[in-house]
């Protein structure tokens, strides 16, 4: 790798750096050789993490050596040197101050902080660390129990706050083998770059637990990779040992950052929580009570006997906290919209609970104690809160005391100064899904119920306090920060460096266009008032019709919303023209669930992937999960379209309230302030949004791609939004038809300069769908160079290529392999089929799709279809399955199907293909948790479903069934009994549990 001198420091760069690199890792540096504070836009694909990474790490290489120097120097003051031993250690000190920095008298070594959101992307950081010329550099990452616990007991449980206190117990009780292997097992980890994945494995493999590795492990990290939260939350950062004071931080994918600041120093209480956390003060007054009897009695004590705490601590917490309900419950609301206080009214609050900063400690660990013991509390039942409530006002007491008072500011100014950065707000609770303590029996009115909210404003205020803690330098970088001077406002710190970079890609690689008008000439605009019309939604799908048609492979298309792409889809649904789209490529839609997400990404990749179709559109909404972290790099992604701007809900209280806020801050800062206003603010989140959807599309150097924002107001002012290296390129089409050949031309020019690049099967990560690994960039001086190696290729196919439909069609039968997959497993198809709930589901989904045969098909082939997946019709290889012919089992199958089709009339597709997918895992593992979890979200919710749930008892295993119905009383309650003359009281047609059983 060739060392790149970078302002006097050698980077050692695994190729030349392209000019914009070089100008990146140059303000790299001059914000930690001078302390410095940095704001650095650099765009997608252009290697900014690389960059990142060499040059800090280039620059920490020559800061110990300068602090070395210095402690050799300190040590040899005394001793009597000649005169060239001088000049040479001189002159050694001048080398190593130009490259790091000018000494200041600190001997103990930095370390460099490097923060992202998500673990996902933090583990991407660390495979490119990896790659480098830097992996000797002692690194670890920071992740939490939920990610890194391997002990089969605390991983069972659902709840975080469980997890962590019962971690916590069995650590100091010595009774977890994992972390009693820790201090032995630790130099199996060491001196390597290991993410959340690497750890697990190797726990695993040296019985040794990760959790607490990494707390070894980061004592001599030079290094150090961690999530927003554990860096920006003070009492985390507590928690977790991470020491700032003269550390290096950096915020990568730092756009999202404001919001994250904002949240972390906010917080919803409602009535349901307070009402949750006075149910489990009442289960440890019990279990207090239970406890002196038996010792009364000379009773054996419960090992998980109450002893941390009295009963007079539990009726002072549970009458604090009756203060702060009825002190809520008497706040007049007028209308919906709710009312808003000064942030000061926070503390009015609770000081008339006696809740204060003099008593707060006293409290917060009272409270910690509490919840400690009903997460280890072996003798409640799985279906209580386990201190989830309780949970609640620890988090309430940890926000609004946050801040610690100092001697010599008197505590009203304190107050003060801390609340001038919130509003209170307090709201009826308008939503009529149930909070979790109230599922597991709270008694509360949830018509009554309100939303006590502390909503900071101001980022500045997260941002301060970070540096108040002696950070020697903070770096914000992302893709998409600009206007660079009102996110430095907002941030409430100074930014010495600021950078806006170019791209690393030539002009010919994107084409972007701003269409005002479909194929019909209906004006294109996703405003409130046009949204939901037919004439627009048509409009919108003709223009997706012919995008289908002539883009080649995957095609992204962002909608502002949820209801607005739900809407769109159903109106092309029900208009045939989504059966259009279709012909060309298979379109999927982004679900909201984790799992299904997955499940979703990794059709959509093998559709794009498979030569003999036309690609496939994924579906998606701006800042949902496909606009952030997800690389669709090359044929992956080919163009994106963006349907509309996606701007806050205007009348959402939050919204109304920091539009306010920023209004207030611009007055009191006067003329000339970069200060955002309210109006300027609302309009940046939409184009922010809209820039990281763009981000998806060029990924690398010699990647290609189109962007298409299909929305008129595009064509007026907002297009001066874009980012700083899309500007100049952006054309504005009034004609749709003329977009369209600009845009083929395009792509026919783009296939002759940048062939496909060869496939390369790529590490799957835990957690991320294929191909969601970071951008990457082809290195310049590898190859020959670009004009001559464009000369060199072979002359490119047209775009029939990557567009069949355009073509022939061609059309093969299932294949066997095909079939495995669809299974997940053998080809087998001559074994005996099961008679039960799966041969009905599966035999359910043949019958409604295509009723006139009765050969099966693979069922997960109708599941894909349930979350979107359009697969073309094709002739299938069809299997005909004999089913035993007696009548029990007849008789079985029959019941199972009108089950089924009792379930499929109550679920949504996504939800269906939940409950068909946890049936299917319960079958093959037993995992009965997980399969009541799935039949209370999906049937618990409203109670004319819960006799699905009960029902749900004949495909239970026996061995279960005891179990389910304790389980399925206390989710539900008990059933509805028969009156004097034997008629049930339930719903007619429900059943009780005892008639289900003896089915």
């Amino acid at each position: 790798m060739p060392l790149i001198d970078v302002d006097g420091v050698q980077v050692n760069f695994p190729f030349e750096p392209y000019p914009c690199q070089m100008n990146y890792m140059r303000k790299v540096i001059a914000c930690l050789k001078e302390d410095y504070n940095g704001i650095l836009e650099s765009p997608t694909g252009t290697g900014k993490t690389l960059c990142l990474l060499c040059a800090s790490l280039a620059w920490l290489e020559n800061k110990k050596a300068q602090i070395q120097n210095q402690r050799r120097l300190l040590q040899d003051a005394d001793l009597n040197s000649t005169l060239v031993e001088n000049v040479y250690k001189d002159d050694l000190s001048k080398q190593l101050d130009l490259a790091a920095g000018v000494w200041n008298g600190q001997l103990n070594t930095p370390r460099i902080i490097y923060a992202s959101r998500t673990h996902s992307q933090l583990s991407q950081a660390m495979q490119e660390l990896k790659r480098t010329a830097y992996a000797h550099f002692k690194a670890t990452v920071i992740g939490s129990r939920e990610q890194l616990c391997i002990h089969p007991h605390i991983m069972k449980e659902q709840n975080n706050t469980a997890k962590v206190h019962l971690c916590r117990a069995k650590v100091s009780a010595r009774s977890c083998h994992f972390y009693n292997q820790v201090e032995n097992g630790k130099g199996n980890f060491a001196n390597q770059v290991l993410d959340i994945e690497d750890l697990v494995t190797l726990g695993q493999k040296w019985n040794c637990c990760p959790y607490y590795v990494t707390r070894e492990l980061k004592k001599e990290a030079d290094i150090i990779f961690m999530p927003y939260n554990y860096l920006l939350d003070p009492k985390s950062r507590k928690a977790h040992g991470v020491e700032l004071q003269g550390n290096v931080v950096i915020f990568d994918e730092a756009h999202n950052l404001e919001q994250i600041c904002e949240d972390s120093s906010s917080f919803d209480l409602s009535s349901g929580d307070v009402a949750c956390a006075l149910k489990e003060l009442d289960h440890l007054a019990l279990k207090i009570q239970e406890w002196h009897q038996a010792a009364l009695g000379s009773v054996d004590l419960d090992s998980h006997a109450v002893q941390d705490f009295t009963l007079e601590d539990v009726l002072q917490i549970k009458a604090q906290l009756m203060g702060l309900e009825t002190g809520i419950d008497e706040i007049e609301i007028k209308d919906s919209s709710g009312i808003t206080k000064d942030g000061s009214f926070i503390f009015e609050i609770f000081d008339k609970i006696n809740l204060t900063f003099d008593n707060k400690n006293f409290v917060y660990n009272l409270l910690e104690k509490m919840v400690a013991h009903l997460s280890n509390d072996a003798s409640g039942s799985i279906f209580s809160s386990r201190g989830y409530g309780l949970s609640k006002i620890l988090d309430v007491i940890k926000i609004v005391f946050n801040a610690e008072p100092t001697d010599f500011m008197p505590l009203s100014n304190h107050k003060k100064a801390v609340s001038k950065h919130y509003k209170v707000h307090i709201r009826a609770n308008t939503a009529t899904k149930k909070k979790k303590c109230d599922g597991w029996g709270s008694t509360g009115n949830p018509s009554s119920e309100r939303i006590f909210s502390y909503w900071c404003f101001s980022p500045g205020h997260t941002m301060k306090d970070l540096k108040s803690s002696g950070v020697k330098s903070i770096i914000l970088t992302s893709g998409t920060l600009s206007p660079l001077s009102s996110f430095s406002s907002e941030m409430g710190i100074n930014f010495q460096i600021q950078l806006e970079n170019p791209h690393v890609i030539e002009n010919e690689q994107v084409w972007i266009g701003t269409i005002g008008k479909g194929p019909d000439g209906v004006r294109l605009s996703s405003a409130y008032d046009t949204r939901f019309k037919h004439e627009y939604q048509i409009s919108l799908g003709n223009a997706v019709v012919n995008f289908a048609r002539t883009i080649p492979s995957g095609l992204l298309l962002f909608f502002p919303s949820y209801p607005v792409m739900e809407t769109c889809l159903e109106k092309w649904q029900a208009s045939g023209l989504r059966s259009r789209i279709e012909q060309h490529k298979a379109l999927f839609v982004e679900p909201k669930s984790k799992f299904e997400f997955s499940t979703a990404m990794d059709n959509f990749y093998e559709k794009v992937n498979d030569p003999a179709t036309g690609g496939a559109i994924f579906s998606a909404v701006c800042r949902g999960k496909v606009s952030e972290g997800l690389d669709f790099s090359d044929s992956n992604g080919r163009a994106v379209v963006i349907t509309g701007l996606p701007f806050p809900p205007r009348m959402d209280p939050k919204v109304i309230l920091k539009m306010k806020f920023l209004d207030q801050v611009k007055v009191q800062a006067g003329n000339g302030s970069s200060s955002l206003s309210g109006d300027d603010w609302y309009k940046q989140q939409a184009s922010r949004a809209v820039n990281q959807a763009i981000g998806r599309v060029i990924r690398h150097r010699y990647d290609y791609g189109a962007i298409l924002l299909c929305d008129a107001r595009f064509c007026d002012s907002y297009s001066n939004q874009l980012p700083l290296w899309l500007r100049p390129v952006v054309r504005n089409y009034e004609n749709f038809g003329q977009a369209m050949r600009d845009m083929m031309a395009f792509f026919k020019t783009a296939e002759k300069l940048f062939p496909p690049p060869k496939q390369t099967s790529k590490r799957k990560r835990l957690g991320d769908a294929p191909g969601c690994q970071g951008a990457y960039f082809m290195p310049s001086g590898s190859t020959v160079p670009r004009k001559r190696a464009i000369q060199q290729l072979d002359k490119a196919s047209a775009v029939t290529t990557d567009v069949p439909s355009l073509g022939p069609i061609v059309r093969d039968d299932l294949s066997l392999e095909r079939l495995k997959m669809s299974y997940g497993g053998t080809a087998k198809v001559t074994e005996k089929p099961r008679v039960g709930l799966l041969m009905a589901l599966t035999e359910n989904e043949r019958t409604m799709a295509n009723p006139q045969f009765d050969e099966f098909e693979p069922p997960l082939v109708k599941e894909v279809a349930a979350v979107g997946a359009s697969v073309e019709p094709k002739p299938r290889k069809r299997i005909a399955l004999k089913v035993e012919n007696s009548k029990v089992a007849k008789d079985t199958l029959a019941t199972a199907e009108s089950y089924i089709k009792e379930v499929k009339k109550v679920l949504s597709n996504h939800s269906y293909l939940y409950f068909s997918t946890t049936l299917t895992e319960y079958k093959a593992t037993g995992q009965l948790d997980a399969m009541v979890k799935c039949l209370y979200e999906i049937f618990g919710q409203d109670v004319h479903n819960h006799d699905l749930f009960r029902k749900f008892i004949r495909y239970i295993k026996r061995e279960d069934r005891e179990q389910f119905q304790r389980q399925c009383i206390g989710l539900l309650g008990p059933e509805p009994k028969n009156d004097k003359q034997g008629n049930s009281s339930s719903a007619p047609g429900k059943r009780t549990l005892a008639q289900i059983q003896a089915d």
